[in-house]
């Protein structure tokens, strides 16, 4: 026997997850078209959400359901569920006492915060939807024009900020007449605006009962915003049915162990974006848990606070972006504490945003053996804003990154077969029913079976075994042809690439539509890069001319050309490294951390120009 087949033959067991069986109808239609669908009916759900946080309150009052660290000495901030439901009230007394028009929206322009949530809570009991803007609008935009757009769209009667000196400049670029302002911490000089204690001190009436039994699974609970990939951003319906239906789906694929530790999650993701505010916030009301509110980030100088929280609160799930999980193993391989308050409790892992690299699941799975003896499913599931999130889930043990899962139950997947891969179309409970105040993007974003356009492409693991589950293969928009007619799928390859040159690349832009070749513009990972180098405090310009730098990225993509000979779409051929950020304001970066593909290379066609001159110049880097 090999050494490895005795490796692969002693591979630790996954810890055990009574996952939901893969019982999926498969239609196919004499067009090519594929229809997926669970056999399974979902689950009775709640009604609305607030009905969850009055189902705590009263059955576990003293339990933890938000903790933040706050204060000069940073110590965690508790909130349990018989607090919140009674500020909830009281704010929600304070709102319906404004007197405001039916459905108008409340929008909140600061990041997550306890204040943030409670708020959340109270404009939904009130029936006005919670309408969370990415701070970035406020705080990293100079023109503030997507906040204005925005601000336009919805007519907000209720503005929530954090604190308000930080938000003074967005608050002033705004029409706020008419407007009730509301500040946490500190007000906003020049700006009339009203205490958040003080509306939450508000004495509660029976009309705050009324409200929330007036409530139906139709009431429009948030306007979340899409990136404005494509354009300005869109204020997409969240209404009730569809957050309570799909944090039941979730919840009916991984049922919960009643005798496993209490739920308990520490994240970051913003609740502005659909996976923060619904993937996650929603099912950690719905069965009760704990939230512990990272204010962490993963990027240089942000981690260290995640890190520190990890070292204190065990998880029982936990979700991040590879970029968080690079930098998490990097940490945890020099730390066993950290590494065995890590995994202690830990049941799942989840990842999203991008394709996991391979050599950083192996490094995740190898920490978890040295700290509990077993390995974790990587979970990870697909949908978008429109679907409130998650409609399909890798609900099963798996190895393989990259899947998008199978269709939970109460959604149908449709897949449109569009040359050698499918683009992919989502009908269920959890599909918003349109754009606000847009009808005509509303009418737009359905085909006639009403299926919503997604406009994601994906392939099937084994076309002879659906069960396998789906591949992601990226916008179906984005793709492009070589000069030699060479169909280039970019999602598939700028993750691939990505992966390949880690630790090197952060992200990238896929090039070379109308070109002889692909190419890659590249935006380096500073803080890989200056361990790379040996220089903590290297700078953009310096790493990405260092020869170590280069030489790695050089191994990795000729690694990844290796791997595909022959096939001249995966193959790159010259690449670029970065140094200017991606931009907000250029539309370049989403406000979920995303690339803009179709904007990145608009507005960095010199660059692109650059990669394909002859001769290339100094900083282009040939491949072999």
């Amino acid at each position: 026997m090999s050494g490895n087949a005795a490796a692969v033959m002693t591979k630790p067991g996954f810890r055990k997850i009574e996952w939901l069986e893969r019982d999926i109808a498969v239609e196919r239609r004499p067009d090519g078209i594929i229809i997926l669908k669970s056999r399974i009916p979902l689950k009775a759900y709640e009604k609305h959400i607030p009905a969850s946080l009055a189902k705590w309150a009263s059955e576990a009052p003293e339990r933890t359901w938000l903790a933040q660290r706050g204060g000069a000495d940073r110590q965690w901030r508790r909130l349990s569920y018989g607090e919140a439901k009674r500020t909830v009230d009281g704010l929600t007394q304070g709102l319906l006492d404004l007197k405001l028009e039916p459905g108008s929206p409340v929008a909140i322009l600061s990041g997550n915060s306890i204040e943030h949530a409670l708020m959340t809570m109270a404009a939904m009991q009130a029936r006005f939807p919670a309408a969370p803007v990415s701070p970035a609008y406020s705080l990293m935009s100079h023109d503030h024009v997507k906040l204005k757009y925005l601000f336009d769209l919805i007519r907000p009667k209720v503005v929530m900020v954090q604190d308000g000196p930080a938000f003074e400049k967005a608050l002033n670029a705004l029409d706020l007449d008419g407007v009730t302002v509301i500040h946490v911490a500190r007000p906003c000089e020049g700006i009339k605006s009203v205490a958040f204690a003080d509306l939450a001190a508000t004495p509660v009436t029976r009309s705050v009962a009324e409200s929330i039994a007036q409530i139906t699974p139709d009431t429009v609970g948030k306007l979340l915003f899409t990136s404005g990939s494509t354009g300005m951003p869109k204020a997409v319906i969240n209404t009730q049915q569809m957050m309570c239906a799909n944090a039941a789906m979730m919840m009916q694929v991984r049922p919960r162990d009643p005798n496993a530790p209490l739920a308990t999650y520490l994240d970051w993701m913003p609740w502005n974006h659909t996976m923060g505010g619904n993937a996650l916030f929603n099912p950690v009301l719905t069965e009760g848990g704990t939230l512990y509110i990272d204010d962490g980030r993963p990027m240089p100088g942000m981690i260290e606070e995640t890190l520190r929280n990890l070292r204190e609160i065990s998880p029982t799930y936990y979700a991040n972006v590879p970029a968080g999980y690079a930098a998490l193993a990097a940490a945890m391989e020099k730390d066993d504490g950290l590494c065995r308050s890590f995994f202690k409790n830990l049941g799942l892992m989840a990842y999203g945003g991008a394709r996991l690299p391979d050599d950083l699941y192996d490094r995740m799975q190898a920490l978890a053996v040295r700290a509990i003896g077993e390995r974790l499913v990587f979970y990870t599931g697909w949908g978008s804003t429109e679907t409130a999130p998650t409609s399909t889930g890798t609900y099963w043990n798996t190895e393989r990154v990259g899947l998008i899962g199978l269709p939970f139950p109460g959604v149908e997947l449709k897949m449109v077969p569009v040359g050698a891969k499918y683009e992919l179309r989502l009908r269920g409970v959890n599909v918003t029913p349109g754009y606000f105040r847009r009808p005509d993007l509303t009418e737009a974003a359905f085909d006639e079976e009403g299926f919503y356009c997604i406009g994601d492409a994906g392939v099937f693991v084994d076309p002879n075994d659906p069960l396998q589950g789906i591949i992601f293969a990226g916008r179906v928009v984005e793709d492009f042809k070589l000069t030699t007619g060479t169909f280039v799928h970019v999602g598939s390859l700028r993750t691939d690439a990505i992966a390949a040159a880690t630790p090197v690349v952060q992200d990238a832009l896929v090039t070379g539509q109308d070109r002889p070749f692909v190419g890659l513009l590249a935006w380096p990972n500073l803080q890989a890069c200056r361990q790379i180098t040996g220089n903590a405090e290297a700078s953009f310009e310096d790493v990405v001319r260092h020869p170590e730098v280069i030489a790695c990225l050089k191994r990795g993509l000729e690694a990844h050309n290796k791997s595909t000979e022959g096939a001249s779409s995966m193959r790159v051929a010259r690449a670029m490294l970065m140094i200017e950020p991606a931009s907000i304001d250029g539309n370049e970066l989403t406000d979920k951390g995303y690339i803009n593909q179709r904007a990145g290379l608009e507005r960095r066609a010199a660059l692109v120009e650059r990669l394909y001159a002859d001769p290339p110049g100094e900083d282009v880097i040939i491949l072999n």
